[in-house]
């Protein structure tokens, strides 16, 4: 079985469309947490970032505490690109030289997080950014990357051991949309690039979060790619931990993100296509969010989609 990401075809961003059975879902989710991670083409595309800024403005007029971590990477290279350095990925990782994070802290922080602060902030004054690093919110140790069964090190990247959300908690009893890049400093005084799907799950785990929400570029976790294109739609805890060995290195760490994130206490975590429109939205107030959703194990947590994939 090949399950893993593909590629798939978007439709293109339309006005807004309707929320079915969306009201009981908004009443459900009142003054909870939900930290969304947005990164990919979505992020590069104008329609998609401004539409992408819509959604998370009405979360916090329906009446959730939303939470932005945002990615990079495709920024991120083509800075190294223009630069002449190395653009270089093991494990799903990005291969992080002294050069590289210098960088990664120059795009995420001083250009990626203000541009996203604005354009939420054209909706209403909610928006504020900081980085992992202020008021040490994340504490990271070097990571390795597994590759085929060996570890390798990848240079400045970091696993989060530690979260001290008493900031980004403070932004939100002040009404506000914490924007949050996902830089870390080490426990050994280095900074550390984290990738942005684990920074996520490892905020929303310390916030107490109802939902994770990861945005991609593609449908959700895929049956049997390239063979199939159904999407896996609902997965417990279990069965995604089973599932996790055989995934293809990019999609390695969104899952990885989700796995945590349930096992943490996150009451589920969504990973949908950020280029449909009003994913957010449909995600969180539709019944029957698409994608792909990861819920805690428990004894009437069934996944037909899932017992299909592996025969």
């Amino acid at each position: 079985m090949g399950t893993q990401m593909g590629t798939a075809v978007a439709r293109p961003v339309t006005e807004a469309e309707p929320l079915p059975g969306a009201m009981p879902w908004r009443e459900e989710l009142q003054g909870r947490t939900v930290v969304v991670k947005f990164g990919g083409s979505a992020m590069v595309e104008g329609a998609l970032l401004e539409a992408f800024a819509r959604d998370v403005v009405e979360l916090r007029h329906a009446g959730l505490l939303p939470v932005v971590v945002h990615g990079g990477g495709p920024q991120i290279s083509s800075m190294l690109d223009r630069l002449g350095l190395e653009v270089r990925f093991e494990g799903g990782m990005r291969v992080t030289t002294p050069e590289t994070m210098d960088v990664v802290r120059m795009v995420l922080t001083g250009r990626i997080q203000r541009d996203l602060v604005g354009v939420i902030n054209a909706h209403g004054p909610f928006a504020v950014g900081l980085s992992g690093e202020d008021a040490h919110t994340l504490t990271a140790v070097r990571r390795q990357a597994s590759v085929d069964g060996r570890l390798v090190d990848i240079g400045l990247v970091g696993d989060i051991v530690a979260v001290s959300p008493d900031t980004v908690r403070a932004l939100l009893d002040e009404g506000r949309i914490p924007v949050v890049s996902p830089i870390a400093r080490g426990t050994d005084g280095q900074v550390y690039n984290v990738n942005a799907d684990l920074a996520a799950s490892a905020l929303a785990a310390a916030l107490g979060a109802d939902r994770l929400v990861v945005l991609t570029d593609v449908g959700g976790l895929y049956a049997d790619w390239p063979h199939r294109t159904e999407v896996i739609e609902r997965l417990t805890a279990t069965e995604l931990g089973d599932l996790l060995p055989e995934l293809a290195s990019g999609m390695v760490p969104k899952m990885e993100g989700c796995l945590r994130a349930v096992r943490a206490g996150v009451g589920r975590a969504h990973v949908l296509d950020g280029r449909m429109p009003q994913a957010v939205l449909h995600g969180l107030f539709s019944e029957k969010a698409q994608g792909t959703t990861i819920v805690p194990d428990g004894p009437s947590d069934s996944s037909p989609a899932h017992r299909e994939a592996r025969a």
